[in-house]
């Protein structure tokens, strides 16, 4: 539980606002000399540094990103029965949490924030991940108030759908996912985009309307056909299609949070 057309764009959600040449330097001094750490493996070395980088540009989705990739990676490594150390992820969201504290206007801070709760999910106990879900949603919400980014949106839309029927929440998903949509079909493709087809495509199978999810699915597929996920749900109908969606919907597996496709090349 596990991006108007200009807000999106990866250059976008990379900006830095009024931060001062000086700052972004050194904040990227800090992020190039984590990375050179994450590439050895040194998630100890790397975890201080990535934290200098968040701090010193705190609207930057990809220092943040790389951040909590660092914890889940060396928390993992240490304790990979349990998905993780609970301690680890503790300290990734106090992190977070002052970070937020301390800039109550970046939206793409809050938009961590959140996902910090999410990497915390499947080394916490079934109550616990209840309450971590729930916290998760209210740092995406305080994001998309300051900014209804895709991502943000995207964000939203999806962990909507890890809640069982029960809650009613599918609903609230397809109306974020139904944003995120219309605004990336005001921009030029990015290979991010498979995702908005593929969730909100569930989030009306999840909310009953399986002629809109199928029209979703093949015009996904028409848009990335090397979409393996695409090309499963279209494979699929009744109860084999159920089991299928429901597996990818596991809460109590890992969501994948790690945002690097956003900025990285060749989109």
């Amino acid at each position: 539980m596990g991006v108007t057309s200009g807000l999106f764009l990866a250059g976008a959600l990379l900006c830095v606002g009024t931060l001062s040449p000086a700052a972004a330097a050194t904040a990227d001094e800090s992020y190039a000399k984590a990375a050179q750490a994450m590439a050895s493996k040194d998630f100890n070395g790397a975890i201080p540094l990535l934290q200098a980088a968040v701090e010193g540009d705190p609207e930057s989705l990809r220092n943040a990103s790389e951040l909590r990739q660092a914890v889940v990676k060396m928390s993992m490594a240490a304790h990979p029965k349990t998905e993780g150390a609970v301690a680890d992820f503790d300290n990734e969201i106090s992190f977070f949490e002052k970070l937020v504290a301390a800039h109550p206007n970046s939206s793409n801070a809050y938009l961590n924030f959140g996902f910090s709760y999410v990497d915390k999910i499947p080394a916490a106990g079934a109550i616990t991940q209840v309450i971590l879900a729930n916290t998760a949603l209210t740092q995406f919400s305080k994001s998309i108030e300051l900014k209804p980014t895709w991502i943000a949106l995207y964000t939203r839309g999806n962990s909507y759908l890890y809640w069982p029927k029960v809650f009613g929440r599918a609903s609230l998903g397809v109306s974020d996912l139904e944003k995120a949509y219309a605004m990336q079909k005001a921009d030029s493709k990015k290979s991010y985009h498979v995702r908005v087809y593929i969730s909100l495509g569930d989030g009306y199978w999840k909310t009953d309307q399986m002629d809109k999810a199928t029209a979703m699915w093949k015009e996904g597929l028409a848009a990335f056909p090397n979409s393996q996920p695409l090309k499963d749900r279209l494979a699929r109908q009744g109860d084999d299609l159920a089991t299928y969606i429901n597996n990818v919907l596991d809460p109590n597996k890992r969501v994948d949070t790690d945002l690097r496709e956003l900025w990285s090349t060749g989109q």
